[in-house]
């Protein structure tokens, strides 16, 4: 299983701006989208926080804004 096998696979997890990205829409739709239907997960390094979602829960986004997800090669 070399690199190449490693690219291909699906990321189990997205932060916030490769979510909006991947969904086609601006990161300030996508983040009241997700606030309002409380999808995603906030992690804590030290000061900062990033809030990350998983495919399931971009589907979920999808379906609530009615966009197809990107197929981003």
């Amino acid at each position: 299983m070399g690199e190449d096998y490693m690219s291909n696979q699906v990321p189990r997890f997205f932060t916030h701006a490769r979510a909006s990205f991947l969904l086609g829409m601006t990161e300030a739709e996508f983040d009241r989208i997700s606030k309002e239907s409380g999808v995603g997960h906030v992690e804590s390094a030290g000061n900062e926080k990033e809030t990350y979602f998983t495919y399931e829960e971009l589907q979920r986004i999808r379906e609530l804004a009615g966009r197809p997800i990107e197929t981003v090669h």
